[in-house]
């Protein structure tokens, strides 16, 4: 589709050179193509043809770019999806088991303030 698109968008930029050339020269040209005098029917016949290879250049664009659309979003979801096993592969981000037995043996003996177990500090007073 790519080539399609290109070929199209080239050919349609040849075919405006061409016309703008037609008209431009035309008192020169017009034995080439057969037409002794520049009618309106000549006119619209190119505008239709150059409206015609536009509309198709115009279509080949559009599917080529949903397609690349479609592949960016696979591509971001299969990203996604890597990123995520690698977070769960990593060992930092694994959840911590905690041994209590580990635990109770690491925490500190209460201090003097907290001897009446209440767990609230007695008040100061501020002098």
């Amino acid at each position: 589709m790519k080539k399609a698109n290109s070929i199209f968008h080239l050919l349609l930029a040849l075919f405006f050179g061409i016309s703008l050339v037609f008209f431009l020269a035309f008192d020169n040209v017009k034995g080439i193509f057969g037409t002794e005098e520049l009618t309106t029917k000549t006119v619209v016949s190119f505008l239709i043809v150059g409206l015609i290879i536009f509309l198709a250049s115009l279509g080949f664009e559009y599917f080529q770019k949903s397609k690349l659309e479609t592949k960016i979003q696979k591509i971001e979801a299969e990203n996604i999806q890597l990123k995520a096993k690698l977070y769960d592969l990593d060992p930092k981000n694994q959840p911590q088991v905690i041994d209590k037995r580990s635990s109770e043996s690491q925490t500190l003996p209460p201090s003097e303030e907290d001897k009446d177990g209440s767990g609230i500090r007695p008040r100061q007073n501020i002098k």
